[in-house]
């Protein structure tokens, strides 16, 4: 699978681009504040339809104009060809000419993989990036997985509304709370499934980028702790007090311990970006093996962060999908663009929203 063309329309600081792209490594250089991180955000956009900034559609359009456009060939088994349109009173999706009725339908058309310095957050940041992990990588590998998630955040938005009202349904409510449970096992068994089988890519990777300094391992910390029906009941009167549900698969955290401490609380900053993309290192090996071929590789200056020891243990991945036929796009500056890749790449100059592309070294 790769990225054979990606056109945009007022897409950040874009007013027009077409680029083509083969298989390989591409590396896009250029300054700071250029637009090279912007070209990663597209092709992420297209894989998961959300950027990973953490940001709406409003922040991607381009200055002064109303909507953007972010359009692409897809070549796997089979083209594929993707229209996405966002403006503040209009939104379109289209898959091979087709309006996307479901998202669960368009999930998979590109599988891609990003590292960048917002990863940062799977290590420092809430619960709820990791449950955001968790839930894109069963999203991009199981098609049943998005609308059971699209259920759930359905019943759990009306009965927290519920919860909040001065006089409570309880025929509604009761309603809702069956539709939670129905579903959030199903999330909890998903959940719980995935971890044995990612846990040791991630182990693996850790091992490889630390040189073995600490031993990696993640748990998984469920918000129901044995029967989730017993448990939402046994918490009615909390739930009265603080007008939400308090119980559910919303609340399952990923826990994360090296040498078992919590990483959050004792790992050193460097430790953290090693896990950080020990982590998304197992999600494209995870994918890899799952579909027999590689996602898009999406690399944010994070080469440039590692020191020579660390990259060394990044470098066999990309190999593997330099080897597979896989696709990389890397963005760097010219002072750090890592020389341990070889000569064997296609270089594309970025400026002041433009891509060119330069002759292969």
């Amino acid at each position: 699978m790769h990225l054979a063309h990606l056109r945009l329309r007022d897409f950040r600081n874009y007013a027009r681009l077409d680029g083509d792209f083969g298989p390989g490594f591409h590396l896009l250089l250029g300054g700071n504040a250029q637009g090279k991180t912007n070209i990663l955000e597209a092709i992420y956009l297209l894989a998961t339809l959300r950027s990973f900034r953490g940001v709406g559609g409003a922040q991607m359009v381009r200055l002064g104009q109303k909507g953007y456009f972010v359009g692409a060939k897809i070549t796997g088994q089979g083209e594929h060809e993707v229209k996405i349109y966002w403006a503040a009173t209009e939104r379109k999706l289209s898959l091979d000419g087709q309006p996307v009725r479901r998202l669960a339908d368009y999930f998979g058309t590109l599988r891609a993989v990003v590292f960048c310095t917002e990863d940062l957050l799977l290590v420092k940041g809430t619960a709820r990036v990791r449950r955001r992990f968790l839930d894109l990588l069963l999203a991009q590998t199981h098609p049943a997985y998005l609308p059971l998630l699209q259920r759930y955040a359905l019943a759990l938005r009306h009965r927290n509304s519920l919860l909040k009202r001065h006089t409570l349904d309880e025929e509604q409510l009761e309603s809702f709370s069956t539709e939670l449970v129905t579903v959030g096992n199903q999330l909890v068994q998903f959940r719980r499934e995935l971890l044995p089988r990612l846990s040791p890519l991630a182990r693996l990777a850790y091992r490889r980028i630390s040189h073995e300094a600490e031993e990696l391992r993640l748990e998984y910390q469920p918000g129901v702790k044995n029967d989730f029906a017993v448990e939402l009941a046994q918490s009615r009167r909390r739930e009265r007090a603080y007008r939400s549900t308090l119980v559910g698969p919303h609340r399952d955290d990923l826990q994360l311990i090296l040498d078992d401490h919590a990483a959050a609380l004792f790992a050193s900053e460097g430790q953290k970006r090693t896990l950080a993309i020990a982590l998304k290192m197992a999600q494209a090996e995870y994918l890899t093996g799952l579909h027999g071929a590689p996602p898009v590789l999406l690399i944010d200056d994070v080469m440039g962060e590692l020191d020579a020891r660390r990259r060394g243990g990044f470098l066999p991945l990309l190999s593997r999908v330099q080897h597979t036929r896989g696709q990389v796009f890397m963005t760097c500056t010219e002072e750090n663009w890592p020389q341990e890749l070889g000569r064997d790449l296609h270089r594309w100059r970025v400026e002041a929203g433009t891509l060119k592309n330069e002759k292969r070294t």
